[in-house]
C-alpha cells in the first residue's frame, strides 16, 4: 500500500536510503534529514518546516515525484543538491550544479556572527576577497555581512564562475560582488583588502583514491590539494599578507585537519574558532602575525620545536586578533 502522508512517505524513503548505504556530507550527515529534505523538496514544501506537514495527505503525482526523485539518488549515488539544483547555508539558498563543490563550509556560521570577536563591532570592511570561491556563496555571504564593503570572488576553474555569476545575480550583488578568473591571488596582484577568506582545497592524494562515489561527481579541483592536502594553504599563507591592509584578517577553512595544519607550520599563531564542528575546522590569523610568523619561520631552524597551539572560541577564550 502507497504513503498516505507526508510522514509515512519519509519513513519509506528514509529505510530505502538506509539499505542503499550512500554516503552524506552534502547538507545533510544521515539518512533521516537526507530522506525528509528530498520528500520536503519533490512536495515543495518549505524546507525547515516538517513538523507542521507531517500528517498532510500525499497526492499520486506527488508520490511519484518523490520516489523519482529518491530513485535518483540511490542509483546515481550523486549528492543530493545536484538533483535538486539548490544548496543551502544557513537561510541562505545557492544554484549549484555539477560544475561546482556543493557548498558547505564553518565559514558561513562564523559570517553569521561577523567574525567576533575577531572583528571588532564598529570595525567597518570596505574590501573583501574570496579566494576559491566555487559557487560564490561565500562571496554573497560577505558582501551580505558587510554591506559596505566591495567583494571580489576568485576561482581558477571558468565553469564553476559561470555557477557564481548566476548566484551573485539572484541575489542582485553585481555592483558589489566581481568575479575573477584567478589562480589564487593571480589575478589580484594590486589588490588590498580588509578582509580575506578561503575554503580552499584541502583533500590529500591518499584520501582521493578512497573517496565515496557522491564525492567523485565534485570537481576534482576543488578538492584535492597535493600529497598532503595543504598546497592551497601554502600558497595563501606566504602571499595574504601582501594582499591585506593593516589590520587585515585572513580567515581559512581547512576541513578537520587542524593537527596537519599546525605539524606542518609549528611557529605560526594560529587562531581556531569553534564551529559546529569543532575547533579544528577553520584558522584566523592578522596580517601581523602572518608577517611575523613568515619571517621567523624563514629564519628558525627546521628541527625548532613546535610552539604550543593556540585555541580559541567565538566566546573568546583567548585573546581575539582584531
Amino acid at each position: 500500500m502507497p504513503p498516505a502522508t507526508v510522514h509515512a512517505l519519509i519513513d519509506l524513503a528514509f529505510a530505502r536510503l538506509v539499505r542503499a548505504k550512500l554516503a552524506y556530507g552534502h547538507g545533510t550527515t544521515n539518512a533521516w534529514d537526507e530522506a525528509v529534505y528530498l520528500v520536503l523538496h519533490a512536495l515543495k514544501l518549505p524546507p525547515d518546516q516538517l513538523t507542521p506537514y507531517l500528517a498532510r495527505r500525499v497526492s499520486p503525482t506527488e508520490l511519484a515525484r518523490a520516489t523519482a526523485l529518491i530513485d535518483e539518488r540511490i542509483r546515481r549515488r550523486v549528492p543530493a543538491a545536484y538533483l535538486t539544483r539548490e544548496a543551502w547555508l544557513g537561510d541562505d539558498r545557492f544554484y549549484v550544479d555539477e560544475r561546482v563543490i556543493v557548498p558547505r563550509s564553518y565559514i558561513a556560521e562564523l559570517l553569521r556572527e561577523r567574525l567576533s570577536p575577531w572583528l571588532a563591532p564598529r570595525r567597518r570592511i570596505r574590501s573583501a576577497l574570496d579566494l576559491c570561491t566555487g559557487s560564490g556563496c561565500l562571496a554573497i555571504l560577505l558582501a551580505k555581512t558587510f554591506p559596505a564593503a566591495r567583494v571580489d570572488g576568485v576561482d581558477i576553474d571558468r565553469d564553476a564562475l559561470k555557477v557564481a555569476k548566476r548566484n551573485v545575480a539572484d541575489y542582485r550583488l553585481q555592483a558589489r560582488v566581481r568575479l575573477l578568473r584567478s589562480d589564487m591571488f593571480s589575478a589580484v596582484a594590486a589588490e588590498r583588502y580588509d578582509l580575506i577568506i578561503a575554503n580552499p582545497p584541502y583533500v590529500n592524494a591518499d584520501t582521493m583514491r578512497k573517496l565515496p562515489r557522491e564525492y567523485r561527481h565534485e570537481p576534482r579541483l576543488a578538492l584535492a590539494s597535493g600529497k598532503d592536502g595543504l598546497d592551497a594553504v601554502r600558497i595563501i599563507l606566504r602571499e595574504a599578507a601582501a594582499h591585506l591592509n593593516e589590520n587585515g584578517l585572513l580567515v581559512v577553512e581547512v576541513g578537520h585537519h587542524r593537527r596537519r595544519v599546525e605539524a606542518a607550520f609549528p611557529r605560526w599563531p594560529f587562531v581556531w574558532p569553534q564551529t559546529s564542528g569543532g575547533d579544528d575546522c577553520v584558522f584566523i590569523l592578522g596580517r601581523d602575525d602572518l608577517v611575523r610568523a613568515s619571517a621567523a619561520a624563514a629564519k628558525a631552524p627546521r628541527s625548532a620545536p613546535a610552539a604550543a597551539p593556540r585555541r580559541a572560541s567565538r566566546a573568546g577564550a583567548a585573546s581575539p586578533r582584531r
